[in-house]
């Protein structure tokens, strides 16, 4: 009896797609959706010559290969051209959100960059992580040294006795456990180790609890550093009296604390650095100008050629410009695309050269 699994069979006629991109797609920039029997889009993707990508899909081997196991479950293959490579990667990523395509790995890939996360509901959990969260979280970031991160806020969240369990840990607050006779014990240790207010026991108020939290998140912010302070004080305290062993234990976390500060202001300075007008030239001279912002793009039109068009486009710029000392959080919903742009900026410096700041390009735009 023969064991060995069936190959799967491909689902379309993979002849019949063949010459339909072989008669219809140009190498151009593009997006491509690769769509099931039932509608379903599979599979979303980019490429800079869409012709030749989507022809390297016949040659990979099945099953070893990926793209050839994409391809045998694709009843159809759709594009969309875009003006250029820039503008392929931001339509991908767009699509891929709308879409949820579950042969993409591309959206759920191992992150490199890491965030500090505080959550929403009832006791705010400061922590670190790659992906978005959810809506009420708020994030700070991005970080590259995830480790040295996870050391740093870890030193915070002990500072300033907040909760690191899990996100659905019960909380009790002390107000609570007075109204409902809740029996008093925490979760964990840390209570015990004094490195936790103890929300979930009912040992700390909601107001004392949050106003923990508001000093973390403005600590992160750059509003102040009174944890930093407090690090300090105890540091030179434990010197004075002779106690080396403890004083090593709060320079420590000074060190920790003190990188924090720095790399959260590297982070948002590159966030505020990255934003700007940028004119992306089009393969085929169907240039595209971006209001980014904050390293997420906010608007976009095609770039101006005449006096009325750049009317127009200042008037959508005057939009977006903000504050320029804005240190709040980055929107969920944004992370992707923050660092999709970070990214770009990052490999193409030459790109650089084509951006115009918002306020000079307001008050100075260039000529026609």
């Amino acid at each position: 009896m023969d064991l060995a699994p069936a190959l799967q069979l491909p689902v379309g006629d993979l002849d019949r797609l063949k010459r339909h991109i072989v008669a219809l797609a140009e190498n151009r920039p593009a997006v491509y959706r690769m769509i099931d029997p039932t509608g379903r889009v599979r599979y979303v993707g980019k490429a800079k010559r869409l012709r030749t990508r989507l022809l390297s899909y016949f040659r990979a081997r099945f099953p070893d290969d990926k793209a050839a196991r994409v391809l045998h479950s694709t009843a159809e293959i759709d594009w969309d051209y875009q003006p250029s490579e820039f503008a392929a990667l931001l339509a991908e990523l767009r699509q891929i959100q709308r879409h949820r395509p579950v042969d993409n790995v591309r959206m759920n890939r191992r992150r490199r960059a890491a965030f500090i996360k505080v959550s929403g509901g009832a006791a705010p959990k400061l922590y670190v992580g790659s992906s978005p969260g959810a809506d009420d979280t708020r994030h700070y970031g991005p970080f590259a040294s995830v480790e040295r991160l996870r050391d740093a806020v870890r030193a915070l969240q002990d500072l300033l006795g907040l909760r690191h369990c899990a996100l659905d840990m019960p909380i009790v607050y002390s107000e609570q456990g007075d109204l409902f006779a809740i029996p008093r014990r925490a979760g964990c240790i840390r209570y015990e180790l004094r490195t936790c207010t103890g929300p979930c026991g009912g040992f700390v108020s909601e107001p004392e609890y949050r106003r923990r939290v508001d000093i973390a998140v403005g600590f992160l912010e750059a509003q102040h550093i009174a944890p930093l302070d407090r690090v300090v004080t105890e540091m030179t305290a434990a010197a004075d009296k002779r106690h080396f062993e403890r004083a090593a234990w709060w320079r420590r976390r000074f060190e920790a604390l003190e990188w924090l500060l720095a790399a959260g202001a590297q982070a948002h300075a590159a966030l505020e650095a990255t934003s700007f007008v940028y004119i992306d030239p089009g393969a085929y001279g169907d240039d595209r100008a971006y209001v980014v912002r904050r390293a997420a793009v906010r608007a976009a039109a095609p770039a101006p050629r005449t006096p009325i068009e750049q009317e127009a486009f200042c008037a959508l710029v005057a939009e977006h410009v903000g504050d320029a000392t804005d240190r709040g959080p980055i929107p969920a919903a944004a992370i992707d695309e923050t660092l999709l742009v970070l990214g770009w900026f990052r490999r193409h410096p030459a790109a650089m050269a084509r951006t115009v700041p918002l306020r000079e390009w307001l008050d100075h735009p260039p000529t026609c």
